[in-house]
């Protein structure tokens, strides 16, 4: 195991957005796989395929807007708001969970409904931030206390990945349910 964190360790230091959206986007695509598996092979009556299109979407996604833009934020916000006191630490929670979480599940919805080819692009943003918002604060909040105020900066993504890797998921849940048609 050592060699694999020492290589992690090394490729987070002189490449982190690299690194960073490389590791986001696996994971991404994991969480996406095992939703599907979980959902179509475990709990569905009759197995159903994996539907490997939808895989792709949340790799691009993890690969090429969420890695790197979480990537960007995060050595942002340790910069805006350097150290782990516990008001350092409050600061950065509120930041993160109630200005930039709202601005990243708005990305996550409409990057996704463009690769669907949607007409509408905010149509399922709309029906569907309210919720996936609330569910985020309950996610996002405890791991974040966790993230700022144990992880070292350069392991953060990486942290935030691996939760990621259950929030992920949780959003491919809320993601296929059927969006609310206004009467």
């Amino acid at each position: 195991m050592n060699p694999i964190r020492n290589f992690l360790r090394r490729a987070l230091e002189k490449h982190p957005l690299l690194a960073n959206s490389i590791i986001y986007g696996t994971l991404c695509t994991a969480a996406e796989l095992s939703q599907q598996t979980l959902t179509k092979k475990v709990i569905s009556e009759v197995p159903r395929p994996i539907e490997y299109d939808i895989v792709g979407r949340y790799s691009i996604y993890g690969t090429f807007v969420g890695g790197p833009v979480l990537s960007v934020w995060y050595r942002f916000l340790d910069k805006m708001c350097p150290g782990t006191a516990p008001k350092i630490l409050v600061k950065k929670l509120l930041v993160d969970q109630f200005f930039f979480t709202p601005q990243l599940l708005v990305l996550f919805y409409v990057t996704m409904s463009l690769m669907e080819r949607k007409q509408d692009l905010l149509e399922e943003c709309k029906s569907k931030f309210p919720k996936t918002f609330q569910t985020s604060c309950l996610f996002w909040l405890p791991a974040q206390t966790v993230n700022f105020a144990v992880i070292p900066s350069v392991y953060r993504v990486t942290y935030i990945s691996c939760c990621s890797f259950a929030w992920i998921n949780i959003l491919c849940w809320l993601k296929r349910e059927e969006v609310a048609v206004e009467q």
